[in-house]
């Protein structure tokens, strides 16, 4: 007999038992993900994983019964190569601006319709920001976010670039030359990294953008 091979490997922090059973029970449907495992603490994923075992993506719930912070939860999870999609009641603005300022791929409420959640994880584990009102509500209302100054053809700039064109469509777009697209593009990575706010990658530039409402989020 055949084994199916998944494409994505998920796993579910969350110390609801309903919740994890339903969680693995929905995603059993999709064959391009795994759920393989379904724990109540980060720790007790990490300590689950084998060393070098990938994992592509875990969904957080941002109120755990031991007491850890979001922060230090999306930090430990990063630091060994795991993308974190946060899982909320959506109850709690700061623990959302917490999430979001951790650098999880985007924030998704418990009661959303399993369509969404299915397209959040899979787009997630994929390694693709999520954009979605509750994530753009609690940036909007976050007053620690540091203004970089970028200047409006540097806003220009990166609402093509981070919305997805490549520099040669960028630079024909905005009329300008590609080298200086590139240079344009390097100074707003610059800019941000200095108030504390790192874009190294275009994901990352995607999410600056959404936050300063340089790109509308979707739906929002």
């Amino acid at each position: 007999m055949e084994t199916r091979m998944s494409c994505y490997r998920v796993a579910l922090i969350d110390d609801h038992e309903i919740v994890a059973r339903g969680f693995a029970d929905l995603f059993s449907t999709l064959p391009e993900i795994e759920v393989v495992a379904t724990v109540d603490s980060v720790s007790a994923l990490l300590d689950s994983l084998a060393p070098g075992e990938r994992l592509d993506l875990a969904i957080l719930d941002l109120r755990l019964a031991d007491g850890s912070m979001v922060a230090s939860n999306v930090d430990r999870l990063r630091e060994r190569g795991i993308d974190v999609l946060a899982f909320t009641g959506g109850d709690d603005a700061q623990l959302m601006r917490f999430a979001a300022r951790s650098g999880v791929l985007g924030v998704v409420r418990k009661s959303e319709s399993t369509a969404v959640l299915l397209d959040a994880v899979t787009r997630a584990a994929a390694g693709e920001p999520v954009a979605s009102t509750e994530w753009a509500a609690a940036l909007d209302g976050d007053p620690d976010l540091a203004d970089a100054g970028l200047s409006p053809r540097e806003r220009q700039v990166l609402s093509l670039y981070a919305a997805g064109a490549k520099a040669p469509l960028v630079a024909s777009r905005a009329g300008i030359a590609e080298s200086t697209v590139i240079d344009y593009i390097r100074r707003v990575r610059s800019k941000y990294e200095r108030v504390g706010r790192p874009a190294n990658t275009k994901i990352d530039l995607y999410k600056r953008a959404l936050e300063d409402g340089i790109l509308p989020v979707p739906g929002y």
